[in-house]
């Protein structure tokens, strides 16, 4: 961990007056929370474009620091791992996003990264329909995809069903919360949460003492979106948090379902509409969902290297190709961009090489611009 940086991010998402948009903005600008702090005197310098009133209001850090300078006695104190954008266990799919967040603060075992991430969401008035979904579709998808990590809000409803179908199934979880991790909302969920720290995790943008008001479940509804793979609303009346979440899913051109219900069923309605307007694809069982991800050969891959079979290379490939493989099988599904800087190929030469192996049946791209390797 790099205390100087964390310590100076923790600061910059603390500045009176700063929004959080500018506080990224200076902070993807400058590349890091540090050189922002640097240059406080002398903004102008190295961002033209900066406003009066923003030059005035980075002059003065002295309660920032101080607050952070807490908030870092209490992160090593409870063993919280403090995430910041940029670092190589910091979620590189909410990376991408243009809001991501500049710091993550998370306590678990769960890697954030794996291949496969989705979430799991939709009203906190759950009905027996939803519990009923939730329950075969987690047990189903466990025989699909083995590897697979589950995200949702530990709300009440289908939040806390989707954690606890994941946990008895054997699936790391992971509940993204609205407040900062000396607190729990809601309480009745404490036992839950205990056991998602030993198989999965909790995580969030915010720092202690921060009080779980409306505004933060809908900001943090973007964290559940953008460090998912596919979104999955089980049940949803006409407005609700669930189709804020598919809404900024959307946004970040990943994979959305939905589950429809009963024709005037007040649970039902978001789903069934969601559907209907073409925000959402259909599903109706895990079987649907994992050939629409084209994720069929996951326990068929699990299978062979639970009996020690390693993939190999496909000996009728370029040497490009099989580079291109490699990292694939190494890293699971990456974007366009993110395979590129790791296959060390440019994005132009790329994309007809991965046409190529679309045409060999080699790779399959999905939704948000991934690929993902099928032998």
């Amino acid at each position: 961990m790099n205390e100087q940086e964390v310590y100076y991010a923790i600061a910059l998402t603390r500045m009176t007056g700063l929004n959080f948009q500018t506080a990224l903005h200076l902070y993807r600008s400058l590349g890091s929370a540090q050189a922002v702090y640097e240059h406080r005197n002398d903004l102008k310098a190295v961002l033209p474009e900066s406003s009066d009133r923003l030059v005035s209001t980075m002059k003065d850090w002295d309660l920032s620091l101080a607050r952070a300078a807490q908030e870092m006695a209490f992160i090593q104190k409870h063993h919280i791992r403090p995430l910041l954008l940029g670092d190589e266990a910091y979620p590189q799919r909410l990376a991408e996003c243009p809001d991501a967040p500049i710091l993550l603060y998370y306590l678990g075992t769960a890697d954030l990264n794996q291949s496969r991430v989705i979430n799991i969401v939709g009203t906190r008035h759950c009905t027996t329909y939803g519990q009923d979904l939730i329950r075969r579709f987690v047990a189903d998808l466990r025989q699909h995809c083995p590897d697979l990590l589950i995200v949702s809000g530990l709300a009440y409803g289908v939040d806390i069903c989707a954690h606890r179908h994941a946990l008895a199934n054997g699936y790391e979880t992971v509940g993204v919360l609205a407040h900062g991790l000396d607190d729990l909302y809601p309480s009745a969920h404490r036992d839950t949460a205990r056991q998602m720290l030993q198989q999965g995790g909790l995580l969030t943008e915010y720092m202690s003492e921060t009080r779980s008001d409306k505004v933060n479940f809908v900001r943090r509804n973007r964290i559940v979106a953008g460090i998912s793979d596919a979104t999955i609303l089980v049940e949803s009346a006409a407005k609700g948090g669930g189709l804020i979440t598919t809404g900024i899913a959307m946004d970040y051109n990943r994979a959305v379902f939905a589950f429809p219900g009963p024709v005037g069923a007040p649970y039902s309605e978001g789903c069934n509409h969601l559907i209907r307007d073409n925000g959402a694809q259909l599903i109706t069982s895990a079987d649907d969902f994992v050939k629409a991800m084209g994720w069929q050969t996951d326990a068929m891959l699990h299978q062979a290297q639970a009996s020690g079979i390693e993939r190999t290379l496909f000996p009728d490939l370029s040497d490009e190709e099989q580079q291109i493989v490699a990292v694939l099988s190494k890293a699971g599904d990456l974007q366009l961009n993110q395979l590129s800087v790791k296959a060390n190929i440019p994005i132009g030469q790329l994309t007809a090489t991965l046409f190529q192996l679309e045409m060999k049946g080699v790779v399959r791209p999905l939704a948000g611009g991934n690929y993902h390797l099928l032998k």
